[in-house]
């Protein structure tokens, strides 16, 4: 090979160095060896799960806290339909996420002669959760078909980008030239608009803000804005923490009466960076979110405005564009008309709105968040988490995310607390899982123990799918399949090689939290939720 020239595969691994990859997840097999040549060699670290879909929730959560894109590496075929899940969490939750797949040779694609591996349209069947999923046939495309993705997920609404790369093409050369990194400064509001929305600011005296996960990085901004216009934040689920302790945050679903009720009374609520979708707005499917006449929604996705519910002003930008410019046109005055007072009402009468259990369960989480100042918890579906969605005041940002939103996937926590932790190795992180979650990924154990993560897994044990025992009890359904029998979870972190405790009593948990982060790698703790004392109200 002539000097200078490289392989596919070892130039893949310096365009991800260039983009500021750090870490990928994957399982290597014969279909993507070739992609792993000149990995050794860099910067780059990886991490190898127990499953495919592993390394994708890995991805997730990595993204999630280091707000940079996570990069799966896995073959074509089982590898890639493996990953599917933990895309469409992240398609979902808009997480930036790049799979680079195998797929066979060349002449073969299409033609079912049934070569391992085979799926009769991999890229064709990628499209449908993609953001984009391109296939690369001619090896000089890579710069800029790595190019394109990286655009992608660093532009408009995040998701997963898929590039599948023939087996064929992948050890073929390629003469690599400087790489680019595109400087991005996303959409911004037109000014007609903004003066109209200033106005509005300057004319309200009940404005509420709504924050989703689109506005994390503008928190600085929107924490001005709020002060200013004396407006209470509410806090979608994938916002929790951004606000943390702020007289004016409401760490509460729009689901509930008392956030409603905020909503409902205000002269000007500025939903920003929010879908505004069911698992954020109405976890309970009673549909009886309100109308706001008075909505100003801001949106990096025009497709979402679009999509509802109507703003009386729909504005297509970022939302630090929009608050920055927001905040040049209001000037800095500082307006009083009780916004404090207002969003302590209803963050009491949120709370009060929960039944017993719930509360229980939130102080259970607060107690995690009190003894480890800093931490992410990272959830899984299980009863507690679901608890925190509905309320819970997170320590920092990016300190509270999980499944049960949107797409909804079990067995998704224990991976992505992983990835997590490795994107912020100084956090105390806890995985909040079920025991029936657990048992979806419990092979990750081994993943965290391999990669020397310092998770915390809290594991809610309540001997089965006790929240969907519960939903068919009140329907008057014979519970049926809703008791896997769990494992002992002490007896399999041993194995694994994890320090592991069960709790008798919850007055237990912050010393077993302290002992769990003092150790070098990953631990196990067990809440029965009707065998521990205090576990439930």
């Amino acid at each position: 090979m002539a000097a200078g020239t490289k392989t596919v595969g070892q130039a893949l691994v310096e365009i991800l160095e260039a983009n500021d990859v750090d870490t990928v997840f994957g399982i290597p097999g014969v279909h993507t060896v070739e992609l792993y040549r000149g990995l050794a060699g860099s910067n780059i670290r990886h991490v190898t799960p127990r499953h495919e879909q592993g390394a994708g929730f890995m991805a997730d959560g990595y993204a999630r806290v280091s707000g940079k894109p996570g990069v799966c590496i896995v073959i074509t075929g089982p590898g890639l339909t493996n990953t599917i899940t933990a895309m469409a969490q992240a398609y979902q939750d808009s997480v930036p996420m790049l799979v680079i797949s195998g797929v066979n040779a060349r002449a073969t694609l299409g033609r079912g002669r049934g070569q391992l591996h085979e799926l009769p349209d991999q890229r064709g069947m990628m499209a449908t959760l993609a953001l984009m999923s391109h296939t690369l046939l001619d090896p000089n495309e890579l710069p800029d078909v790595m190019e394109r993705a990286f655009l992608l997920l660093r532009s408009g609404r995040r998701g997963p980008v898929h590039i599948e790369i023939p087996i064929d093409v992948m050890g073929l050369p390629i003469e690599l030239g400087p790489i680019s990194s595109p400087i991005i400064s996303g959409p911004r509001c037109d000014i007609s608009s903004l003066l109209d929305i200033a106005i509005k600011c300057q004319e309200a005296t009940r404005a509420v803000i709504l924050c989703g996960g689109g506005a994390i990085t503008a928190a600085p901004g929107i924490e001005i804005l709020a002060e200013r216009l004396d407006a209470p934040i509410v806090t979608t689920v994938n916002a929790r923490g951004l606000f943390y302790g702020h007289p004016l945050s409401v760490p509460a679903s729009p689901s509930l009466r008392a956030v409603r009720t905020l909503l409902s009374q205000a002269d000007l609520v500025l939903a920003l960076g929010t879908q505004m979708g069911q698992t954020d707005y109405d976890i309970n499917n009673d549909k009886g979110f309100p109308v706001i006449e008075n909505l100003v929604r801001v949106d990096i996705d025009a497709a979402q405005l679009a999509r509802g519910p109507t703003g009386q002003v729909a504005v297509h930008s970022t939302v630090n564009n929009l608050v920055d410019d927001l905040l040049s046109e209001i000037g800095g005055a500082k307006a009083s008309h009780g916004g404090a007072a207002r969003a302590e009402l209803t963050r009491k009468a949120a709370r009060a709105e929960l039944d017993n259990k719930m509360r229980c369960e939130i102080d259970i989480l607060e107690t995690i968040r009190d003894t480890l100042p800093g931490c992410i918890i990272v959830g899984d579906s299980t009863q507690a988490v679901y608890a925190g969605n509905f309320y819970y005041d997170a320590g920092r940002i990016r300190g509270w995310f999980n499944a049960a939103t949107g797409y909804g996937a079990l067995g998704y926590g224990p991976a992505a607390a992983i990835g997590a932790s490795l994107a912020d190795p100084s956090a105390s992180v806890v995985c909040l899982t079920g025991d029936g979650g657990l048992q979806f990924s419990l092979a990750e154990l081994g993943s965290a123990r391999d990669a020397g993560a310092k998770v915390i897994f809290l594991v809610w044990n309540n001997d089965g799918y006790e929240e969907i025992k519960n939903y068919m009890i009140d329907r008057d359904i014979q519970p049926l399949g809703v008791h896997p029998t769990p494992p002992d979870f002490l007896k399999i972190a041993d194995a694994y090689g994890l320090p592991a405790v069960r709790l008798d009593a919850i007055s237990q948990l912050p010393e077993a939290l302290l002992a769990a982060s003092e150790t070098d790698g990953p631990s196990l703790i067990e809440i029965h939720q009707h065998h521990t004392r205090g576990a439930t109200a």
